[in-house]
């Protein structure tokens, strides 16, 4: 007796939108790096030691409820040790370099070597306060947090689909992109694999020669993939550009140049706050017009197919809504000053906790329920 078909009201609904957005798939490459973009945007809006380690676990949270089986989902724990190693070099950089802000909670004193005139503003040495600590942790761990939302997007994207998204006019630096955003993942991957390799032939790697071990063979097989990888465009005609109308090419490219520029402006007077909000947002709006006028522009003369490109869907837009909300919520406190959100160290006090900055680090946890289950290694072999 013959199998009797699905019913065809099975089919539409496991065939349906719906359907498709509850099915274990990639979310769009775009849609988590604008995400930890908004999250480091947020933190760069604020010295506030509390809020900048609660969007650190906001995007540990999201990396780990949506990461997937791949090697590279695991390189997020590297760029939280390189955010402490920052936080370490910004106060040995302060408390032996630079002049002290002020404060009389002295902590100890280096012994202090004069320099020439010209070197006015540093020291080298001398006394060693508590505020001048307190502000370089501040500030190095508000880099440590954009370098722990850009890890946040190393782990959860896969910078090779993201690939599939430049616009034909910028494919040739989409490449350079993608390749320099892959190298970290590639060196954790390739220090995971040579350290196993070490543990099934009974050596225990510890310490500093760890460094000469797992170094050495590292920074070889990183050397054989750039040849490998080199030999690989060039086999493909990478960098190989048709006959395009240089008339065309001048237009595209002014078009662009010009809408760099207006961006730039833009996002400087918005967050530096001296130039009017009206004027800023302008000259963002239209730098953002002239570049998309001259990406669509030089697009004509390079024309490319996509197989198979990722989706946007609901998810794609919940997740970059949410990534925005804690932008605009961080944008919105330091701009009215709310209390805790910039941190004086002169005097040294507990730091308040701003309701509406806290809201908006909540809001980029929506990924980890918004975003589709990524996909298992069993799913993705099958």
């Amino acid at each position: 007796m013959a199998d009797a078909p699905f019913p065809r009201h099975v089919i539409l609904v496991r065939a349906g939108r719906w359907g498709q957005l509850r099915l274990p798939r990639a979310l769009h490459a775009g849609a988590w790096w604008l995400w930890a973009l908004g999250l480091a945007a947020a933190a760069s809006r604020t010295t506030n030691p509390v809020l900048l380690a609660l969007l650190i676990a906001v995007a540990g949270y999201v990396v780990a409820a949506r990461r997937g089986s791949e090697p590279w989902s695991r390189s997020f724990v590297v760029f939280l040790k390189l955010g402490l190693l920052i936080i370490v070099i910004r106060v040995l950089f302060q408390v032996l370099f630079t002049s002290p802000p002020g404060g009389a909670t002295l902590l100890f004193r280096l012994p202090e070597l004069t320099l020439p005139g010209w070197a006015a503003g540093l020291k080298l040495g001398g006394p060693v306060t508590l505020e001048a600590a307190t502000l370089a942790f501040y500030d190095g761990m508000r880099l440590a947090t954009v370098l722990a939302c850009i890890g946040a997007a190393n782990a959860l994207a896969d910078a090779r689909r993201l690939l599939r998204s430049v616009p034909g006019a910028l494919y040739e630096a989409g490449v350079a992109v993608v390749v320099a955003m892959t190298f970290a993942p590639r060196l954790v991957e390739d220090a995971g694999r040579v350290r196993r390799a070490h543990r099934l032939r009974g050596r225990r790697v510890r310490g500093v020669r760890a460094v000469g071990r797992i170094g050495m063979p590292v920074l070889e097989g990183s050397l054989e993939r750039s040849l490998e990888l080199a030999a690989a465009m060039d086999s493909r005609g990478f960098g190989r550009a048709a006959a395009v109308d240089p008339r065309l090419r001048r237009s595209s490219g002014g078009l662009v140049l010009l809408g760099l520029v207006g961006v730039c402006i833009g996002l400087y007077g918005l967050l530096d706050g001296g130039a009017p909000g009206a004027v800023a947002t302008g000259a963002l709006v239209a730098g953002l017009a002239l570049a998309v006028a001259g990406l669509v522009l030089g697009n004509r003369g390079s024309r490319r197919t996509r197989y198979r490109p990722d989706p946007w869907r609901l998810p794609e837009w919940l997740v970059v809504a949410s990534g925005a909300a804690a932008a605009a919520a961080f944008a919105t406190a330091s701009a009215q000053a709310r209390p805790g959100m910039n941190l004086m160290v002169v005097p040294l006090l507990v730091p308040a906790i701003p309701l509406l900055a806290v809201a908006g680090a909540l809001a980029g946890l929506l990924p980890a329920w918004a975003a589709p289950r990524p996909r298992s290694a069993t799913e993705a072999a099958a």
